[in-house]
């Protein structure tokens, strides 16, 4: 019996183009937490560098433990972990009341551990959301991961530095906009392995392209060391202050909350839907790769939802080549200089190679909503309801200034506030009272059993 594409194993080249593939597509999400940080609490150049090679280390073993996973562990799908940017507002707020801010990195490290413990034991609970996710929830959250995630790539497009005179400018629009074409040129008229691989070599080319204008900087290959081990602690021991734990506790709920949707997400898109012992699985890896990173001084860390879209664009399902990711990921922080080539593509031609990436993602929310019943009042009440929630952080996002902070952590994230949402309607209008007489969605987990038996 052939193996689903899930656990199929790909030639050699194409699962490491492939594998390298997903590292571009996550790896400014990856760096952009550490350096945020890094700069809050001042750290040299060195020390900097240090961090975000720490943070890609922790990265790859996350992404490991979630593709091949051992034991309960893992959602073995083709899952990509990175550092979470749910904790930046959280952690930078926990280095502004630190007075010695040498002190900042081992608080954050203390909170990060306790709340990854916490969040692994919940897991089995946390998990058993599953039941509440029918097509119409899972379809109104992919919708907004995708739609969320859309503002990241335009911002990108326009240029490295908000507060720049250029930021916006032609020249980084353009680039976007050549990145995009030679994606969109090479999906419509190449076939096969090239076809697949389309965002890499838009990447590479519009890097190319940039080099020219001189928005291409190769100056962090030529000062990168080639070997360089996060040592652990390398920041002191890990120091367990209640309120830093409480705040980050919060994130690992809002980061668990995304990656349930994560899953089901994607479940969806390789035909293999996530059922409650997959979400536990990959919660426990979630969770044990946060409680695992601060050893190395990394970050909590959670699904990149980006990844996602790359799956659903390429339609390369395979683990194993996200695991060949994975592998990337960890060599680039053993080794500064193989992570700095990554770091030479300007953003802008990762803005445009984000537009078809994340675009993929909502495009595949939009599939699910379509088998999810929408002929009923009832369901379009809970599309429309949860998708108007799920985009107010993006079109409003001083919508909640007056609440406390700690509130602003879940409310600022659309895709926990529209997943919260749509679960609560669909709860209201398909299971209480009538609602659940007049209820036509499959369970979600008797969906699962059947695809898989159909393949």
């Amino acid at each position: 019996m052939a193996a689903h594409p899930v656990d199929e194993k790909l030639p050699a080249l194409k699962m490491a183009t492939s594998g390298l593939q997903h590292v571009a597509a996550m790896y400014a999400g990856v760096v952009a937490p550490p350096l945020i940080v890094g700069a809050a609490i001042g750290l040299s150049a060195t020390d900097l560098t240090f961090l975000t090679g720490a943070c890609l280390f922790t990265a790859g073993l996350a992404t490991f433990l979630q593709t091949l996973g051992f034991w309960k562990i893992g959602a073995r799908l083709p899952f990509v972990n990175g550092v979470t940017f749910a904790g930046v507002a959280p952690m930078t707020a926990i280095v502004a009341s630190t007075e010695d801010k040498s002190d900042a990195l081992p608080v954050i490290f203390g909170a990060v551990i306790v709340a990854g413990l916490l969040g692994f034991l919940a897991a089995p609970v946390f998990c058993k959301a599953v039941r509440f996710f029918p097509p119409v929830v899972t379809g109104s959250v992919i919708t907004l991961i995708g739609v969320s995630l859309l503002p990241v790539a335009f911002g990108w497009a326009q240029g490295p530095d908000p507060r720049a005179d250029d930021y916006g400018s032609t020249t980084y629009l353009t680039l976007a906009g050549v990145t995009l074409l030679i994606v969109l040129l090479l999906r419509r008229f190449t076939r096969g392995f090239v076809k697949q691989i389309a965002v890499l070599l838009g990447l590479i080319v519009g890097t190319l392209v940039a080099i020219p204008f001189g928005v291409t900087d190769f100056g962090p290959v030529a000062h990168a060391d080639v070997v360089g081990f996060p040592t652990p602690f390398h920041f002191g021991a890990p120091r367990f202050q209640l309120a830093a734990i409480l705040s980050l506790c919060v994130v690992m709920v809002v980061s668990m909350t995304e990656s349930t949707a994560d899953m089901l997400a994607l479940g969806e898109i390789v035909e293999r839907p996530a059922d409650e012992r997959t979400i536990a699985a990959g919660l426990r890896a979630d969770t044990l790769g946060s409680a695992i990173s601060p050893l190395f001084n990394g970050f909590m860390c959670s699904a990149f939802a980006q990844n996602i879209g790359l799956v659903a664009m390429t339609r390369i399902r395979s683990r194993y080549v996200v695991a060949t990711g994975g592998g990337f990921l960890v060599l680039m922080g053993l080794c500064p200089m193989a992570a700095s080539l990554i770091a030479v593509v300007p953003r802008p031609v990762l803005g445009g190679a984000g537009v078809v990436l994340f675009g993929s993602v909502a495009a595949s929310g939009i599939q699910t909503l379509v088998r999810a019943g929408l002929d009923r009042d009832n369901n379009v009440l809970i599309v429309a309801v949860s998708l108007a929630v799920g985009i107010i952080p993006i079109t409003a996002p001083e919508f909640y200034h007056a609440f406390p902070e700690t509130a602003k952590i879940v409310l600022d994230s659309g895709i926990s506030t529209g997943c919260v949402t749509a679960v609560v309607l669909n709860l209201l209008f398909n299971h209480l009272g009538k609602g659940r007489e007049a209820q036509d969605v499959t369970h979600p987990m008797e969906s699962g059993q059947e695809i898989a038996a159909a393949h």
